[in-house]
């Protein structure tokens, strides 16, 4: 049982007329009057609430969590009260989202009920655990309220977002994919395979005219061609201390991982095959390129498991383990970040090997808190000092894209939260000119 302000509040007023009856006797006769009526009325709060009466309550919520997106949990409260009870619930969240704001306040009708939804929006993959269901009911007197415990303690898993996945799904089904920010691409040229030769037929093209299979037939023959599919798109994920970088909340390797699963569904979708590899000082984890079903559940059940130790990444190591595991030309998505050019100058020797068999591009991070300060006016000799370093650092990061275009090598810099838009649009312009 817990006593509530009104009680206390009730109780401050009759000692107050009883103080004032010291000095006036009739409020002391009132005194003991309203005490005796605040006895009786707290005698009628607990046997309302006590009486064989019972409040149920559970939670509903999606078997995982989807990683940096809002995930609804819905809370179901049930009373067999015949009367009205008004509730506080607090649902207690996993300790992770350090929040102490998930409480509500409701009206249950007599032997009803009432749903409660709110979101939770986690920033770090992992098991999440939430704890009980309290609710603390009260009648229209509210001088006392009940507590009930309810629910079981119950586990959540946090994946890398596949939210997304089931908006770029729904949206290709409309066609309206340009609602999530992809651009429409022109295709340049033809990027086609050969698939067989058949018979000349009116209408046909005559540059793909078959001379020597004519020559052998003695009639017209063409060949057939059709757009060249199954292309291989690896991920590769840097897990070192340079992805350890926050934005929002959440750190660069998350949002490297949730853009590497986006791009392989999307791969896939083009019927390209997908692939992932994971490295910081040696090769962590590798899938194969692959397009059949459940492969997607492959990735991202490896995705889910990917953490860092911080060390410094070996690239050469990379390289080779590129050469040993990857034979076939593919295109390389890079997920790393460069400070400056100095740190890509380090790596630049292993980039190209990488693009030399390969078709190479580097995702790097641009600093948008940094950004920001340098559009801030500068107050003072320190505030200029660190504006010309936040500026030179920024100068840095575009330069980083011209060297890497200068040898050769793709490169996209992006907001971490425009991650997967941009890449989405970076990797079908690749696929519609051809330079995979």
């Amino acid at each position: 049982m817990f006593l509530r302000n009104r009680f206390y509040y009730a109780v401050l007023a009759v000692v107050l007329v009883l103080v004032a009856g010291h000095f006036w006797e009739p409020l002391f006769v009132v005194g003991k009057v309203l005490l005796a009526l605040l006895v009786l009325a707290v005698a009628a709060d607990v046997v309302l609430l006590w009486r064989r009466r019972d409040i149920t309550a559970s939670r509903s919520c999606a078997g995982r969590f989807s990683n940096g997106d809002d995930n609804e949990v819905s809370l179901r409260i049930d009373s067999s009260y015949p009367f009205a009870v008004r509730i506080h619930v607090i649902d207690e969240v996993p300790h992770i989202f350090q929040r102490r704001d998930v409480g509500f306040d409701a009206t249950l009708p007599p032997t009803g009920g009432a749903a409660i939804r709110y979101r939770l929006r986690p920033t770090q993959r992992g098991v999440y655990g939430f704890g009980h269901i309290r609710v603390f009911a009260r009648t229209t007197l509210a001088l006392v309220e009940r507590r009930y415990t309810c629910g079981e303690p119950l586990d959540v898993a946090v994946y890398p977002s596949y939210m997304m996945l089931n908006q770029y799904e729904l949206l290709a089904m409309s066609n309206n994919l340009t609602e999530m920010g992809i651009k429409r691409i022109r295709r340049a040229g033809n990027n086609t395979e050969f698939e067989q030769i058949k018979d000349y037929v009116q209408g046909d093209d005559y540059r793909t005219i078959n001379w020597k299979a004519s020559a052998r037939r003695a009639q017209l023959m063409v060949n057939v061609y059709t757009d060249e599919r199954s292309q291989q798109v690896f991920s590769l994920i840097d897990k070192g201390r340079v992805m350890q970088q926050a934005f929002e909340g959440m750190t660069l390797l998350d949002y490297a991982i949730n853009a590497a699963l986006v791009i392989s569904y999307v791969a896939i979708r083009k019927e390209d095959r997908a692939g992932l590899l994971t490295f910081d000082a040696e090769l962590d984890d590798f899938v194969p390129a692959e397009r059949q079903g459940g492969h997607m559940q492959d990735i991202l059940e490896s995705l889910y498991g990917q953490e860092t130790d911080f060390d410094e990444s070996d690239y050469s190591a990379l390289c080779n383990n590129v050469n040993r595991l990857i034979g076939k030309r593919s295109l390389l998505i890079l997920y790393t970040n460069f400070s400056g050019l100095n740190s890509l100058n380090r790596q630049l020797p292993y980039l190209r090997q990488l693009n030399k068999r390969h078709r190479l591009l580097v995702v790097f991070f641009d600093d948008v808190e940094l950004r920001r300060f340098v559009a801030t006016p500068a107050h003072g000799i320190e505030d200029h000092y660190q504006h010309i370093i936040a500026e030179k650092v920024d100068y840095e990061k575009r330069l980083i894209v011209t060297t890497l275009r200068q040898q050769g090598i793709l490169s996209l810099l992006t907001a971490p939260d425009k991650l997967s838009i941009n890449l989405i649009n970076k990797y079908l312009e690749i696929k519609a000119r051809g330079m995979i």
